[in-house]
């Protein structure tokens, strides 16, 4: 698997042009009449993500059909969501790094990032009724329902400290795996109104969504910061507990357990006491573990993919799901 891996770049050659068109629907809906919108505006577009929701909607488009210009502006319009919930979880989280760079919220102080939040949010919502697709509408509505429920359940855990692995992937399939399935459907929406289609691309993305938060979650204790362009142990130092601690927590012998624990209830955890940590749940296996279950559900998404004839939008969609399982940042 290792060696049929592909950069992003590689990866979305087949979309070259498609892209292209995302991009010209998302710099528009960032523009406004408020001078101070624009340069925030231009701000994200400098330091912009992956792009990985937009590119899945229009993957999964040429997969199940031909895009339309509906297929752009739904890219457009998961990207604009995806970057609310970021702005807005900066503000929640008290992040001060976001890809690399000063988060909003610390450049231009959380009054303006959740306003700032709320404007993509609201621009994502103008995006959805240009679409004028009733079908879309009910999927995006859902979706903004898990993003913000899926979030509210981490914090609760992360106070009650009551984490278990069946609440954990209930936790991140509503806080990241639906929107990236619903990126995924609204190809199948935009370019074929088969069921069939629109259950496919919506299980792949599923799978996909869930192997992609897990890998975000090793980040937190194993990823770089210069590479991952994150707070390293920004999730620990929260007490929001993730897959590879859940899974270690039940094999730990009780002093061991006692020792993460005590570590769990400091209300300011040092980076010696973060080291620590991420030694005991690697002894444990909880790192093993997780990288299974990365394994798991993207194998399970790859399976999806074989109910579709070969084409190089398929290949980009399983080249995709190899780069998540792969990638450093």
């Amino acid at each position: 698997m290792v060696n049929d891996l592909k950069t992003l770049k590689e990866i979305t050659v087949p979309i070259f042009e498609d892209i292209k068109l995302f991009e010209m629907e998302f710099r528009d809906a960032l523009k406004s009449e408020v001078r101070l919108v624009n340069t925030i505006g231009k701000y994200i577009l400098r330091h912009k993500g992956k792009h990985i929701r937009p590119i899945l909607t229009i993957l999964a488009a040429r997969t199940c059909g031909k895009p339309g210009l509906n297929s752009y502006r739904a890219a457009a319009m998961i990207e604009l969501l995806h970057i609310a919930t970021l702005v807005h979880d900066d503000v929640v989280d008290e992040a001060t790094i976001r890809r690399g760079f000063p988060s909003i919220n610390r450049v231009w102080k959380n009054k303006v990032a959740v306003l700032m939040g709320d404007f993509i949010f609201s621009k994502a919502l103008i995006n959805l009724v240009g679409i004028k697709d009733f079908e879309a509408l009910a999927l995006i509505s859902e979706t903004a329902e898990k993003l913000s429920s899926g979030e509210i359940l981490q914090i609760e855990k992360s106070l009650t400290r009551s984490m278990t692995e069946k609440v954990y992937y209930d936790m991140i399939y509503k806080k990241t795996a639906s929107l990236i399935s619903t990126s995924c459907e609204l190809g199948a929406i935009t370019s074929t109104k088969t069921d069939k289609d629109r259950d496919r691309m919506r299980i792949f993305g599923e799978k996909l969504g869930m192997a992609f938060q897990i890998k975000d979650d090793l980040f937190d204790m194993l990823g770089v910061e210069s590479k991952t362009g994150k707070n390293l142990g920004a999730d620990v130092k929260k007490n929001m507990i993730t897959l590879p601690l859940i899974h270690s927590y039940s094999t730990l012998t009780k002093s061991e357990a006692r020792q993460v624990k005590k570590i769990l209830n400091l209300k300011r955890k040092s980076q010696k006491e973060i080291n620590e940590l991420t030694e005991l749940v690697d002894a444990s296996g909880g790192f093993e573990y997780a990288n299974q279950k990365i394994d798991e559900f993207s194998n399970q998404s790859i399976d999806i993919l074989d109910e579709y004839p070969d084409s190089p939008y398929k290949q980009s969609l399983t080249d995709l799901v190899i780069f998540n399982s792969h990638r450093n940042y």
